[in-house]
């Protein structure tokens, strides 16, 4: 039992977690200490069981067992675990698990409220602005003493577009107001065609400035409307005016999608003209310190708002001034000192919400907690990986258990202890087949030890473009209007820290220009719980349709979502049991077997095999059993991303974040001559599958496609045919090109910071 005193030994002891005969997803009976207060790293392959080992047996344990303290009314807020498959989890302390789950918080949250520094924003201005508005939740925008009352504090207005409600090449006779409902003649449309303010037959680009406000915003007067039964005289309204308190003015909720959809094409939104995006009222605003006011600090980047409190020489200020410039500190030394107090949560890539997370939690004062991170190294430059790695330090010197599933080698290296998972993924995984130190893994034969012990090389012989993609004069962000070109027909990287400019120039400008662009990135799957990898690439149809051909039955009975599925389970393969306040709890469905189909279904074969006989076949399996053309080139595409250990039927929810990644790339892996754009496609890779994904970006290249890849790994830097550099730094002192070239030129590059870590690499 969980929790319980081990048979294997009556005495368990205290400075180690203790996992017996865990079976977690595809984890094979493991068993392992993992030691109190030091930095415990988790390797191997992308789907090898690092996660199931970490998030899903020790962190769901934990924050079982801590929920469980609570009182009842508290339980029914929060989420519910089930016990992880184990014998013995044993020695657990409280858990806090930083992943990288987006941030979210809605449009209300920044990166000031979370961190809780524009609470003591907040409090300065209060204390020591003039003119003072007040209490301190005067300067909030999230209360309403203190927001805008225009945009209700969130900085951004809906308002309908004249340019979208009217077409100014038309008269009013020639159907010149698009919105539905104002066709010529209609009563609507007769509030402006008969009030006698307009000539009907003019076309509204000749109106006078004075006359297209009238059309738009007037008010006042009466127009006589006539209808079949009658006249009717109505107030007259401008065209803006009346659709905004028709329409937006509303509850929309209780509109149809359609009618949304409808109202969405006449509308845009843009800062709000009342406060320029402060969020703000004006006696918020009016108060300044040293000729700031608070909007003015929330708008400056970290490491300049730094450079302000410096200058504040008020003595009775100095203490606050102070709090605030460490709790500042903390988010520079982490590498997210470009960032801003005002920029929004819902902005943030995974890798800076998951570092802005640790920052809360290396001001708190508690110890002895187990910290949990999930790859704390994605997104960040090799530059800034020492600065996480301090972080870390940081957390187990004050007496905390840091476990951390990672593959960057500068990280695992900083370990106190190794554990590595593997020696292969999905069912060649599941096993721990390494335990000891950073020395001896360089020498362990298993695949991490490999990939540490492969020398680093910078490719020397590169293809040819046969063009460019030009971008032009771009000022998005931190740009600094950058022109550059990007070649064709080859294999691009776009490199530089984080905050350089590098998303803002493809993602925001590249991929907008060029919408033709096959843009596959960082955002998580649009999948129900009962998804799985061959319904998400479109596998299952044709798959039911052979069944229905073979067998003379239906295409429906194939499906465990309709009639085809277990009548015990519903076609989930378990039976879940949930009673109010208690943990759920998931038994095996012994009516199927776990294989989700009814009995009925089960007889049925195509080629010898039953449908949950195909589901359960790996991608390789399925590959040889299927030489149906529509469904063998799906399959190949799983094989080729590196897939080919997952069967068809595993649910998505058990995917690891690095395979998710590919299998929304393998997708879009079968077009010719396109333009293919990938974020961080190394997130989640071990070194090894990165590998398979530079074979993969080079037979898209091969087959005459362009791959352009914002990427930090080096390896993938090193592998391209050319580089384009930005920075020289984050923030405000990025946004430039500091390089375009071939990589064994970066090398020789004097100031490119990635240029200086692929020489340290190389060196290495």
């Amino acid at each position: 039992m969980i929790g319980g005193m081990s048979s294997a030994d009556s005495v368990i002891p205290t400075d180690v977690i203790r996992v017996l005969g865990a079976s977690e997803h595809n984890l094979g009976n493991v068993s392992l200490d993992i030691p109190k207060n030091k930095i415990t790293v988790f390797t191997g392959v992308s789907g090898s069981g690092k996660s199931s080992i970490v998030f899903d047996t020790i962190a769901v344990e934990s924050q079982r067992q801590l929920y469980a303290t609570f009182p009842a009314f508290i339980l029914n807020f929060l989420p519910r675990y089930e016990r992880p498959h184990a014998e013995a989890i044993e020695n657990l302390t409280a858990p806090v698990i930083v992943d990288q789950q987006p941030v979210g918080g809605g449009p209300r949250s920044t990166v000031g409220t979370m961190t809780d520094i524009y609470s003591m924003v907040r409090a300065m201005f209060a204390r020591f602005g003039s003119p003072s508005a007040g209490f301190v939740y005067n300067y909030s925008f999230n209360v309403p003493q203190g927001m805008c009352p225009d945009c209700d504090g969130l900085g951004q207005t809906v308002r309908a577009d004249p340019d979208r409600l009217v077409d100014r090449g038309k008269s009013l006779n020639e159907g010149a107001i698009l919105l539905p409902g104002y066709a010529v003649g209609s009563g609507d449309w007769q509030l402006y065609g008969n009030s006698g303010r307009f000539d009907p037959d003019k076309k509204l680009a000749d109106y006078s400035d004075e006359e297209f406000q009238d059309l738009l915003y007037g008010s006042g007067g009466k127009v006589e409307l006539t209808f079949n039964k009658g006249t009717w005289k109505a107030n007259y309204e401008g065209v803006a005016t009346k659709f905004t308190r028709t329409r937006l003015q509303r509850d929309t909720s209780t509109l149809s999608e359609k009618t949304r959809e409808q109202m969405r094409k006449f509308l845009t939104e843009g800062v709000c003209p009342t406060c320029e995006g402060a969020r703000l009222n004006s006696a918020a605003l009016m108060t300044k310190i040293d000729g700031r006011n608070i909007a003015d600090w929330s708008q400056l980047q970290i490491t300049d708002l730094m450079q302000v409190l410096d200058e504040i020489t008020d003595p009775a200020a100095l203490g606050l001034t102070a709090a605030i410039r460490t709790a500042l500190a903390r988010v520079a030394d982490i590498g997210l000192g470009y960032l801003s107090l005002d920029r929004a949560t819902s902005s943030l890539s995974g890798g800076e919400g998951q570092r802005l997370k640790m920052i809360k939690h290396l001001a708190s004062t508690l110890i002895g907690m187990t910290y949990i991170f999930d790859e704390p190294s994605v997104g960040l430059h090799p530059r800034d990986v020492g600065r996480l790695n301090n972080l870390l330090k940081e957390l187990r010197d004050k007496g905390n258990t840091v476990l951390v599933v990672e593959h960057d080698p500068d990280v695992i290296q900083i370990a106190d202890h190794i554990v590595d998972v593997g020696p292969r993924a999905g069912l060649h995984g599941g096993n721990v087949v390494f335990e000891g130190s950073f020395a001896d893994l360089c020498a362990a034969d298993t695949p991490t030890g490999a990939g540490l012990r492969r020398p680093f090389t910078v490719k020397d012989a590169f293809r040819k473009s046969h063009g460019e993609l030009l971008i032009e004069h771009a000022n998005v962000h931190n740009l600094k209007d950058v022109t550059v070109g990007i070649p064709t027909g080859i294999l691009t990287s776009i490199t530089g820290v984080a905050g350089s400019g590098k998303s803002s120039l493809i993602r925001d400008v590249f991929v907008r220009e060029h919408p033709e662009a096959i843009f596959v990135d960082q955002s998580a799957i649009a999948a129900s719980s009962r998804s799985t990898p061959a319904t998400y690439l479109g596998l299952m149809d044709p798959i039911r349709k052979l069944f229905a051909k073979a067998t003379g039955e239906s295409p429906g009975l194939f499906s465990f979502n309709s009639v085809g599925a277990c009548k015990q389970c519903e076609g989930r393969g378990v039976i879940i049991t949930e009673i109010a306040y208690m943990d759920p709890v998931t038994t095996h469905c012994d009516a199927c077997d776990g294989r989700r189909f009814s009995d009925e279904v089960l007889t049925l074969t195509l080629r010898g095999k039953s449908i949950a006989d195909v589901l359960e076949m790996s991608a390789e399996k399925a590959l040889d059993f299927f030489p149906e053309k529509a469904l063998n080139a799906k399959l190949r595409t799983m094989n080729e991303v590196g897939l080919d250990y997952l069967s068809l039927g595993q649910a998505m929810s058990t995917l690891s974040g690095g395979e998710r990644q590919r299998i929304k790339l393998a997708t879009q892996l079968q077009n010719t001559g396109s333009v293919y754009v990938l974020d961080e496609p190394t997130t989640g890779l071990h070194m090894s599958d990165v590998d398979t994904l530079l074979a993969l970006m080079d037979g898209l290249v091969d087959r005459g496609n362009t791959v352009i890849v914002i990427e930090h790994n080096l390896d993938v830097v090193a592998h391209s045919d050319w580089v384009i550099d930005l920075g020289p730094d984050g923030g405000k002192d990025g946004g430039k090109i500091v390089y375009t070239g071939t990589p064994a030129d970066l090398l020789e590059h004097p100031t490119s910071l990635t240029g200086e870590y692929l020489r340290r690499y190389k060196a290495a």
